[in-house]
C-alpha cells in the first residue's frame, strides 16, 4: 500500500520483549513482541502533521511526544515486526490529512418545536412536583 508520508528507519527504535497473554512456555521463553517507538515531535514529518499527531489525545503518546506500540498478535517476531510498522503507517495516515471544516448549518424548524415541547412537557412535569402546586 501507497502511503502520503514516508518516516525513516533510523527515526524508529524497534525493541523486542516478552508478549503477554496465554501461550504455555513459548510465551516465557521467547521475546516474540515487538516493541516501537517514534519520536513524533523530533521525527522529520512535516510540521502540520506533527502537530495535529501530538495535539490528538491518543493515549499510545507520552508527554514528551514519543509514540509507543506494542505488537503481539503474532507467535513470530518477524510477523510482529511487520504489524507494527503497519500499525505505525495506519496511525500516521489518521493524521496526514488535514480534517474537513465543518460546515455549520441551522436545526430545522421542526426539530426546533420538538425541543420546545420536550422543555414544555418537562416543566410542567416539575412543577407539579413542588409543594406549593399541591395546596
Amino acid at each position: 500500500m501507497k502511503h502520503a508520508l514516508h518516516i525513516d528507519e533510523a527515526e524508529v527504535e524497534l525493541s523486542a520483549i516478552r508478549a503477554q497473554g496465554p501461550g504455555g512456555q513459548n510465551v516465557n521463553k521467547v521475546s516474540s513482541a515487538i516493541q516501537l517507538r517514534f519520536d513524533v515531535a523530533g521525527s522529520s514529518l512535516p510540521d502540520d502533521v506533527k502537530q495535529r499527531w501530538l495535539q490528538s489525545g491518543d493515549s499510545r503518546l507520552t508527554l514528551e511526544g514519543v509514540f509507543i506500540l506494542k505488537a503481539q498478535r503474532h507467535r513470530t517476531q518477524e510477523a510482529n515486526r511487520l504489524d507494527a510498522w503497519t500499525r505505525l503507517y495506519d496511525t500516521l495516515d489518521l493524521y496526514a490529512q488535514p480534517p474537513k471544516p465543518r460546515k455549520a448549518t441551522r436545526p430545522t424548524s421542526a426539530s426546533v418545536q420538538r425541543r420546545l415541547q420536550t422543555k414544555a412537557m418537562q416543566a410542567h412535569i416539575k412543577s407539579t412536583r413542588r409543594k406549593d402546586a399541591m395546596d
